[in-house]
């Protein structure tokens, strides 16, 4: 059995024993940028794999540019770091690691400069995020952030209030998640997801400028549909009204992994069952994310729990 672990202020310790104080700076305003990492359990050869650490520290890292955070560390540190964290935790099944960098200094006010930076990362388990079926959705009343207020290319804790906002209103009326839209109308991503879909037999995904953000599975996604299946991405503006003809629709995401959209706005997508095209992406994911596909080798960092 393992034990959710922490690196924290410095020194690693179990997850029960880090603490921060309630006068935190990031706690009251939402400074601070975290990632997810996946960590998946291959049983066979007894050891997790990371997938994309460096990756996700790169925009991590890209994120602390935006919020002033200066750390002591580059993507190498970090990911030196997170292994350890990992193999102290114990665990020998499937994990998810959290980093977060954060204004650590005890103070109020609002501002970001002549304040003290600080990061932690945890090793833990998460369950699934959406479930294992088709997922159910609608189209969310509450606008994605545009980069003009806060930067969506970044994981910065304060944005994730309107994502829940979102999500909340979705559930509570009955339905999986909330797809949102952008400032100028067009779909942008769910609450904590990127999304695809495929329209007259092409994939097409929001781009850049639609105000999402700059997903680790979704580029990995686009990058096993050129390699593997010979189809390339089309990364466009997306109507609301797309996604009802939509041949096929999914999100992507660290803790979603490939999941199939089969409804929006009470809408069947295609068939009301997970298409072809996403099948085979979630299939090839699932190898990849586990490690075995030497094609890839730059994306794993192997752990073997102590």
């Amino acid at each position: 059995m393992g034990e959710p672990y922490a690196f924290f202020k410095g020194q690693y310790m179990p997850l029960k024993d880090a603490k921060i104080g309630i006068l935190t700076q990031a706690l009251h305003y939402g400074t601070a940028c975290f990632g997810g990492i996946r960590g998946n359990w291959d049983a066979e050869r007894q050891h997790l794999c990371l997938f994309r650490m460096k990756d996700h520290y790169r925009r991590q890292l890209d994120a602390c540019k935006i919020l002033n955070i200066s750390l002591p560390y580059d993507e190498n540190d970090l990911a030196e770091i997170t292994v350890e964290t990992v193999k102290r935790s114990g665990f020998k099944e499937n994990i998810y690691c959290r980093p977060l960098a954060y204004k650590a200094s005890e103070a109020i006010g609002v501002k970001l400069h002549g304040l003290e930076d600080d990061f932690f990362v945890i090793a833990t388990t998460l369950g699934p995020y959406l479930g294992t079926g088709g997922i159910k959705c609608c189209t969310s009343s509450w606008r994605r952030v545009s980069d003009s207020q806060i930067s969506p290319r970044g994981k910065i804790t304060g944005i994730y209030v309107n994502s829940a906002l979102a999500k909340t209103d979705a559930n509570r009326a009955g339905f999986d998640e909330a797809i949102m839209l952008n400032e100028n109308g067009h779909v942008s991503e769910g609450s904590g997801e990127n999304i695809f879909a495929v329209l007259k037999g092409q994939l097409i995904t929001p781009a850049p400028y639609d105000s999402i953000l700059l997903g680790i599975t979704r580029d990995t996604v686009m990058q096993l549909a050129k390699n593997e299946l010979g189809i390339d991405t089309i990364e466009r503006s997306i109507d609301r009204s797309e996604l009802y003809v939509a041949e096929e629709a999914f999100f992507t995401g660290t803790a979603t992994n490939v999941a199939s959209i089969i409804s929006v706005d009470h809408r069947p997508i295609g068939t009301g069952q997970p298409g072809p095209l996403t099948t085979k992406l979630q299939n090839l994911f699932s190898e990849v994310a586990l490690g075995r596909n030497p094609k890839y080798s730059d994306w794993y960092t192997f752990v073997k729990p102590a």
